[in-house]
């Protein structure tokens, strides 16, 4: 199975059971997310591990190339000495380097092919990541908002049931007061008409009786005495009233004499 084709089973089975478990699905999507990174990042590294790999065989190859150029000048240079039997093993050398080329450049070409498989398989994996990553964080903010109305109607449910408690101990303090209300109102009433002296006092009603009869009598005795004050009162008045009239009076007959008496000494 390719790491492609691996990946996307993984990804499938994570986003599956996922569903399926008790615990924070946020928590466990990140999770699986960071795990996918962590593939994407062993295919980086695979791939750059198979570059390393072609680049040591491409300089191999170069090394072969240049010892393949090096034995065919030895091989002319024989030639030009006569000694065939030089040139022959520079060949042979040069034969052998050649094939070592051939078998090189077919490892290099599968190591290409194997390369460019992985860098399109690591494009397509990063494109699944990326969707993976978009509906993780779709999944998460749909459980983030169900769990929010959730806690909403717990929380509008345990609301209702305190608002009924709340509901049912006004009422009872309403009754209570009302109540007092009552209680207070008739305590005023019987206060305003003696009935509650009379209940919470000693005495009975016959000593009662009693006692509004002397206030009875003592107001009357205070009332004659200030009647006859103010009676007293105005008879003084009166008198000096008259005796300031007799004296006016007396003043002016006086007058009327001596006027009459000077008539007489001038007539004289």
């Amino acid at each position: 199975m390719g790491i492609l084709s691996r990946t996307s089973q993984v990804i499938r089975s994570k986003l599956n059971s996922l569903l399926d478990r008790a615990e924070d699905p946020g928590q466990q999507l990140d999770y699986s997310y960071e795990q996918l990174q962590d593939e994407l990042q062993n295919v980086k590294q695979g791939i750059a591990d198979l570059t390393t790999q072609k680049k040591r065989l491409e300089i191999q190859k170069r090394r072969l190339e240049e010892n393949v150029e090096k034995h065919n000048e030895q091989a002319r240079e024989a030639v030009e000495q006569d000694r065939d039997d030089l040139a022959r093993k520079a060949l042979e050398k040069k034969k052998q380097k050649m094939r070592q080329i051939d078998d090189l450049e077919r490892q290099i070409a599968d190591l290409e092919q194997k390369q460019d498989n992985l860098v399109q398989q690591k494009d397509q994996l990063q494109r699944q990541i990326e969707e993976f990553r978009t509906k993780k964080e779709t999944m998460k903010a749909r459980y983030e908002a169900a769990e929010a109305s959730a806690r909403v109607n717990e929380a509008m449910t345990g609301a209702g049931e305190e608002m009924e408690d709340v509901s049912r101990t006004i009422e009872r303090a309403q009754q209570k007061t009302e109540d007092m209300e009552a209680r207070a109102a008739a305590l005023d009433e019987l206060r305003e008409t003696g009935a509650l002296e009379n209940k919470i006092s000693d005495k009975s009603d016959l000593d009662r009786e009693l006692d509004q009869l002397a206030t009875d009598g003592a107001v009357d005795r205070e009332l004659e005495t200030l009647k006859s004050e103010v009676g007293a009162t105005e008879e003084t008045d009166s008198d000096d009233a008259v005796e300031t009239d007799l004296d006016a009076e007396t003043d002016v007959s006086d007058e009327e004499i001596e006027s009459e008496l000077e008539d007489l000494k001038e007539n004289e």
